[in-house]
């Protein structure tokens, strides 16, 4: 089987054009990045009518493990698999970061038959959307120091400054770090920080904005800091917002592409799950709701993370509603979660299926009873995958009530998907009654609580006296009414990434809270879980390289 840059370097490419045909955009509604990629002008969106009975459908998965699950490609399969049974369908995926591109994961284009391409364009640079995203976030740093410089009229309190710089690489390195040293003529010296692009608050609201008057709103009501006496300075107070979307203007246009199969595809923003809120952009998934009747978009990482977000913050800021909701697991993926070891998850075991099956019932029972979404568990097959061990999954998944579907999209294409497209069209005819886990008027703790028993199976939280003080402080500034946005690890259930399974019983520390007023919700960091990731050990950037012109080793 060749790679997946392989397949998609061979494949043949519409012009984009074309594909803009397919849903109707014109010509000259598109700003071309080269021959396959474009901007979608807003002002062509914005004037298009809502469509009636369309249906957005959301695609999550079980909790990540090293074997990969195969999620944004399962969102590309189905994808294409509606449109192979005559449905007008699109697709709506975040961007990848260049971190996980060049670190431990890799690509997020999908992979095999079922990719959104140019595959490297899109890993890589693609449109620049990243790049003004963190030019926007430093040019409010550099103009928060530049004010402290040049007479601080503001009495901004160096202490109590939060924000950060950003860059979208993995770098710990700079996760802490001490900025205006060298003299008077650098500005006064203080402890900083870097966070990844994905992270950063700017990124959030590039996502949740939906429109430039809203997007330069939220910009101005980003908090940096505060003054002796804790009152909040502002980008707005900084006049900052106005040149911070100027930056975002072009940008904050949907980026359209395709997939291998010329299926439509908007990829557009991309904040991390495990640490934002992991959707792709409200602009681009409420235009896309308007251009067919099917959409099909992801959230990152699984259930508990990427779903949770998604229902609690972006449907309950943008009015979006899924109609379903496919739930992607794996074989190898079950066996890992009951013990297995990642070397010995090609040997058939349906103990460990068995054993490990507690995780995606988990993820069932949240999506179908807690968010309630109607649900379908899209089995993503793998070759060494036996037949017991898929019939296996697919018995324990009726048993729950859910329904289960193996779908072999990587190899096949949407051909390998239209079992799941069908079973999808079904679901989507009795409507989903879309649920928040927790109300707006509950307190901040107490929404942090409801997420901890009711998804993650915890038991309780706790919080030491500071961020007691903290969540308290926030409540009385009129912040008490924003969800909240939960960052820990992606790798399991609790705050602890070696516990497999469905973990039940622990409890979720709370150990850093931050305010992201222009994004309207409040992140709480628990466990040990790093708003700057590292490079590991052997990083994927060690397989890639340029050979006589072509990108090689991209995974």
């Amino acid at each position: 089987m060749p790679s997946d840059i392989d397949i998609a370097q061979a494949a043949t490419l519409q012009r984009i054009g074309k594909i803009a045909e397919t849903i109707a955009i014109p010509d000259e509604a598109l700003e071309p990045y080269g021959h396959y990629k474009a901007k979608v002008s807003l002002d062509f969106l914005s004037t298009l009518p809502p469509r009636e009975g369309g249906h957005l459908v959301l695609v999550t998965a079980i909790s990540p493990t090293p074997a990969g699950e195969g999620k944004t490609t399962t969102t590309v399969g189905l994808g294409d698999g509606l449109r192979r049974i005559g449905k007008h369908a699109m697709i709506c995926l975040r961007e990848p970061s260049l971190g996980p591109v060049f670190g431990i994961k890799g690509g997020a284009a999908g992979g095999g038959y079922a990719q959104v391409v140019p595959m490297e364009d899109i890993n890589l640079h693609f449109t620049g959307d990243f790049s003004a995203i963190g030019l926007a976030n430093n040019l409010l740093a550099a103009l928060l120091d530049n004010h402290i410089h040049h007479g601080n009229e503001l009495g901004i309190d160096v202490r109590r400054i939060t924000w950060k710089r950003v860059v979208d690489m993995n770098d710990r390195a700079l996760r802490d770090i001490v900025v205006s040293l060298g003299g008077p003529a650098n500005g006064y010296p203080r402890e900083d920080g870097f966070d990844i692009v994905v992270a950063s608050e700017v990124m959030a609201i590039f996502c949740l904005a939906t429109s430039l008057d809203d997007l330069k709103r939220r910009l101005g009501n980003i908090v940096v800091g505060y003054t002796r006496d804790k009152v909040a300075v502002t980008a707005r107070d900084l006049k900052a917002d106005g040149a911070m979307t100027a930056l975002l203007r072009d940008a904050f246009a949907p980026n359209l592409v395709q997939t291998l199969e010329g299926t439509p595809a908007f990829v557009h923003g991309g904040p991390f799950a495990n640490i934002a809120h992991g959707c792709n952009s409200v602009i681009a998934t409420t235009s896309a709701m308007k251009l067919a009747d099917y959409v099909v978009t992801e959230a990152g990482f699984g259930a508990d993370l990427g779903a949770e977000k998604f229902v609690d913050i972006k449907c309950r800021k943008s009015g979006l509603r899924p109609s379903a909701a496919v739930i992607v697991s794996t074989v190898r993926a079950l066996k890992y979660h009951g013990g297995v070891a990642l070397a010995e998850l090609g040997t058939e075991n349906l103990d460990a299926v068995r054993a490990g099956f507690v995780n995606l019932e988990r993820h069932i029972h949240n999506v179908s009873e807690v968010y309630g979404i109607r649900t379908v568990v899209g089995i993503n097959k793998f070759g060494a995958d036996t037949d017991a061990e898929l019939e296996l999954v697919r018995t324990l998944v009726e048993e729950t009530g859910a329904r289960a579907v193996i779908a072999s999209h990587w190899g096949d294409g949407g051909a390998g998907a239209v079992t799941l497209a069908e079973a999808i069209v079904e679901v989507c005819e009795a409507p989903s009654e879309v649920q928040f886990v927790y109300p707006d008027e509950m307190g901040l703790l107490d929404k942090v609580r409801a997420i901890a028993t009711r998804v993650y199976g915890a038991a309780d939280v706790s919080a030491s006296s500071a961020i007691l003080t903290r969540i308290a402080e926030l409540e009385a500034s009129g912040y008490g009414s924003f969800p909240v946005c939960i960052a820990k690890t992606q790798s399991s259930f609790s705050t602890d990434a070696t516990l497999r399974g469905a973990p039940s019983g622990h409890t979720i520390a709370i150990r850093e809270v931050r305010l992201s007023a222009g994004a309207e919700f409040i992140v709480m960091v628990c466990g040990d879980i790093m708003t700057m990731p590292g490079l590991p050990a052997k990083p994927a950037s060690l397989t890639i390289d340029v050979i006589d012109g072509r990108i090689v080793g991209l995974a």
